[in-house]
């Protein structure tokens, strides 16, 4: 949409996809790979995979392309390289084990959706 912000425009593609639990966390002063960390959880394998491929075209249609896609096919963990944002979409159980909230912990953190927890 004219005028959002990239993470804008992430967080309400995936707000539409139904996505739980986003979290925007803002890396910039921890790591130079990026500018943001967007963590979002699905609710199945096939709900994951959606997200992020609803996420990648509807971007693609406004004209941003995705730098990098891992993970689609398996659906357990979906990361998405948008340059100034990487996009994480992870099924509860995975995300639970993997922690990147805490691993990124010392961005600052914001939940960006007003969906149910993962």
């Amino acid at each position: 949409m004219p005028g959002e912000t990239l993470e804008e425009q992430i967080v309400e593609i995936l707000d539409d996809a139904k996505a739980r639990d986003v979290r925007v966390i803002d890396v910039r002063d921890v790591t130079s790979i990026t500018d943001t960390m967007i963590i979002a959880s699905g609710t199945s394998r096939r709900h994951v995979s959606a997200v992020a491929e609803r996420l990648v075209d509807t971007l693609r249609d406004r004209g941003i392309r995705a730098l990098g896609l891992e993970g689609r096919d398996v659906g357990e963990w979906v990361l998405i390289d948008f340059g100034d944002a990487l996009v994480h979409i992870m099924l509860p159980e995975t995300r639970d084990h993997y922690q990147l909230e805490k691993l990124w912990s010392h961005g600052s953190s914001t939940e960006a959706s007003a969906g149910e927890p993962g």
